[in-house]
């Protein structure tokens, strides 16, 4: 799950990191009543749950109050990547000698978390990885030991922060490292770590993203969640407690286990195919979930042509063949279906979707091989509910 900067840095704020003042504002003479409280020049920031914000002329400098009203202005309704923005952050502005970067991230290469830094903040790290990796240092943490100090100090020394600096930068690493384990996130990220004219630390951006399978754990963020800015299928799978993520293809793929879920998308790109999305109904899921799954799959304008790949284990094939009777009979559609039903009740399965008009086959080749060319076929026919 990710959060807003505003967000995030609220999360950072409790671990101790040096967070400028800020209040999100909703209008623009909201905007002007925190930059008049604050009687300092700020800075009015959109808030959206896209990166490139500044690109897209999102992120602006307010002298004074009356700016601040103006540059909000211009930034709210404004869309980035087809984001509405809905609220700023119009937070305390800060003189800038240097900008670094700073994070913490689940690595699985190494199976441990790993603190990323560099002298050059506030662009893509990406891109600073790709070209000149040798200005990025990194440091992984032993799960059992947590951060060490010599660790965090190895950071500031690859990083050229004065002397006198060093223990304000570890607090921050350890502060930012804590936030990461405590809230069961698997990336903090400060970009930039701002080097002040008086030499001291501010983190400027922040940006934090949350495991949804730990969120049980951390009601206070699970209320952070801005459905606004979910994408509607994604939010709408997971309250059927479905794994989904919207992809750019055009082939609906519904599928039980994750790493088949990966493996069909593969097979589905290797014969020239695009998938529309990921979607897992997970292990021993009843014809309800395949149910709510076609739904959501059906609902998505983009798709031509819906893939089923099952694998009946602790999941029955009978059940998944009632379950996609069960829709169809509720959504009328006329898009081509290709179901590949192997396993547990297999026979049953396919005559269940005998009756109902349906073919299984066995090969998941042939499966993604029919569902690429029904997809190719044509325009997507209306569907009717």
């Amino acid at each position: 799950m990710n959060v807003h900067e505003y967000q995030a840095k609220q999360i950072l704020s409790r671990y101790g990191l040096p967070i400028p003042r800020g209040e999100v504002a909703t209008t623009p003479e909201q905007a002007r009543e925190v930059a008049e409280r604050f009687g300092v020049p700020v800075v009015v920031k959109a808030q959206v749950l896209v990166g490139g914000r500044g690109k897209a002329g999102g992120v602006k400098l307010a002298p004074t109050p009356a700016a601040a009203e103006e540059r909000a202005r211009d930034i709210l309704g404004m869309q980035i990547k087809g984001i509405p923005v809905r609220k700023v952050l119009v937070a305390e502005a800060s003189s800038i000698a240097r900008e670094l970067y700073l994070s913490a991230v689940v690595d699985r290469a190494s199976k441990a978390v790993v603190l990323m830094a560099s002298a050059a903040g506030g662009v893509d790290v990406e891109e600073v990885a790709r070209t000149s990796p040798e200005k990025i240092v990194r440091a992984t943490v032993d799960a059992c030991l947590g951060l060490a100090d010599f660790q965090a100090r190895e950071l500031a020394f690859g990083l050229g922060v004065a002397p006198g600096r060093v223990r304000e930068f570890v607090r921050i690493a350890s502060g930012l490292y804590s936030a990461l384990v405590q809230c069961d996130a698997s990336l903090a990220e400060i970009n930039p770590l701002a080097v002040a004219a008086d030499g001291s630390l501010r983190c400027l951006d922040a940006k934090m993203v949350l495991d949804d399978n730990a969120l049980f754990r951390h009601p206070d963020l699970e209320a952070m969640r801005d459905v606004e800015e979910e994408d509607p299928f994604e939010a709408r799978a997971r309250a059927e407690g479905l794994s989904y993520v919207k992809l750019d293809g055009n082939i609906g793929c519904v599928v039980n286990g994750a790493g088949l879920a990966m493996a069909t998308l593969d097979v589905v790109k290797l014969r020239g195919g695009a998938p529309a999305n990921f979607l897992d109904i997970g292990g021993g899921a009843r014809a309800e979930r395949v149910s709510a799954a076609l739904r959501i799959v059906l609902a998505d304008p983009a798709v031509r042509a819906v893939l089923f790949n099952i694998f009946g284990g602790i999941t029955r094939c009978d059940e998944v063949a009632r379950g996609i009777v069960e829709a169809l009979g509720g959504v009328r559609a006329a898009l081509p279906i290709v179901v590949r039903l192997v396993g547990t009740n297999e026979e049953e399965g396919r005559r269940i979707l005998g009756r109902a008009g349906l073919v299984a086959v066995a090969s998941m080749d042939d499966a993604a091989r029919a569902v690429v060319g029904a997809a190719s076929a044509g325009e997507r026919p209306e569907v009717r509910r």
